[in-house]
């Protein structure tokens, strides 16, 4: 893969993981309340429209990604984006990583491997 493929995969990767983190952030808020009130609150914090702006832009990354990758391969390297979630949700979000999900991760984080060596 040459430099302009790998950046746009990091790109992707990285506006994926922002934009879950930050609609993680809006939907956690404790001062949110329930009901309708929740989703004004929600609506009114700036994490939730970071979030949306993410996806927007991951999108054009994700269309220019797959234009210069065959679809399977793509789809399979774009997967490594859960691990990067987890991962994030761990450290700003303080949730668990049991033994079933760090297999998991090293199992997709081996597969992203393999078909990231692959010609």
């Amino acid at each position: 893969m040459t430099p302009w493929i790998w950046g746009l995969w990091l790109v992707t990767v990285a506006l994926d993981t922002a934009g879950q983190l930050a609609f993680k952030a809006a939907a956690s808020d404790p001062a949110a309340g329930d009901g309708i009130a929740r989703w004004r609150h929600m609506l009114s914090r700036p994490w939730l429209w970071l979030g949306g702006a993410c996806y927007v832009f991951e999108f054009l990354a994700w269309i220019a990604f797959l234009s210069l990758v065959p679809l399977g391969r793509g789809v399979l390297l774009g997967s490594i984006n859960i691990v990067a979630i987890m991962l994030a949700g761990r450290w700003l979000f303080g949730e668990r990583l049991t033994p079933l999900r760090l297999a998991g991760m090293s199992l997709i984080g081996l597969g992203v491997a393999l078909v990231g060596a692959g010609a």
